[in-house]
């Protein structure tokens, strides 16, 4: 195994990110880099001073943006580990990706992902299209569901498209081919793009569910603005990657699918059909509040 660092991007993540550096005490990673994007709790105080642990404070410049800090501040290595700060790591976790990695042309290794209840959570996605925003996930039927799902699924080692970002490792030769993070995103579809941009390069994403992580999730939060930036980025990535009339047909469907989920009780919805109908409405971090269509 090669040299791994670790990178994990805090903000107001104090409930959780103690739990996540002690299981990390023996990982035997070469470097630890927590970079926190400006929380006001105690995150800080709880990380500084922890042995094997660099504290790098920065102002929020998103999880993309946090991700390549952490690159950049950590020591030279063979790949990176990056870690949500509400997970656990299982034993065995770096060495398991990192050997994973050794694959010809695997520049993306991720875990099997289990909850706080112990059940395998649904980490594993394809490539979004016109198809599968017609939301139709429930049918289970690959051309029309992004989500892989099944148990046998995740029983095996296996490529997908793009997995959650939550826990991904990857290789220092395929994060330089990609260009790093697109820090445009700001917050969600950052790992969508990474995974699709390092598949165009040659690279593949590889599940090893022999590597585990527990995901208790929340660790940073949800409200109106992350729900808006979650939609609108997921519009915004379909535009970078297909024409304009694809791209507004794209808009159209996530416009509908929040309006049933309003429809459903789903309050966070109604500031997404705003964000997504009048771009100035949308959180100034994206960037891209001036055109109907994001890009």
């Amino acid at each position: 195994m090669g040299d791994v660092a670790i990178v994990v991007v805090t903000y107001n993540s104090e409930d959780c990110i103690t739990a996540l550096l002690d299981s990390l005490a023996d990982s035997g990673a070469a470097a630890t880099v927590v970079v926190d994007n400006g929380s006001t709790d105690r995150t800080t105080s709880l990380v500084e001073g922890r042995p094997g642990v660099t504290l790098v404070r920065s102002t929020n410049v998103g999880y993309s943006g946090g991700i390549n800090r952490g690159v950049r501040e950590a020591p030279d290595a063979d790949a990176y580990l990056i870690l949500n700060p509400d997970l656990v790591a299982q034993p065995g976790l770096v060495t398991t990706l990192a050997t994973g990695l050794s694959e010809p042309g695997v520049g993306v290794v991720v875990p099997l992902v289990l909850g706080s209840d112990g059940r395998r959570q649904d980490s594993l996605r394809r490539e979004p299209s016109l198809l599968r925003a017609l939301g139709l996930t429930w049918t289970g039927i690959p051309g029309l569901s992004e989500y892989v799902t099944g148990d046998g699924e995740y029983a095996t080692p296996r490529d997908a498209d793009w997995a959650l970002g939550a826990a991904i490792m990857f290789s220092r030769a395929c994060y330089e081919a990609v260009g790093g993070w697109d820090e445009s995103y700001f917050l969600y579809s950052e790992e969508t793009d990474f995974c699709l941009r390092a598949r165009d390069a040659g690279w593949r994403t590889r599940l090893l569910p022999d590597a585990v992580v527990v995901h208790h999730e929340g660790g940073s939060g949800r409200s109106d603005a992350t729900h808006v930036m979650q939609i609108v980025n997921r519009v915004r990535l379909y535009a970078r990657r297909h024409s304009r009339p694809a791209g507004y047909a794209y808009l159209a469907l996530n416009v509908l699918s929040e309006l049933t989920w309003l429809a459903r009780g789903q309050t966070q919805s109604r500031a997404s059909v705003l964000g997504l109908l009048r771009p100035s409405t949308r959180p100034s971090e994206l960037g891209c509040g001036q055109s109907l269509l994001p890009r």
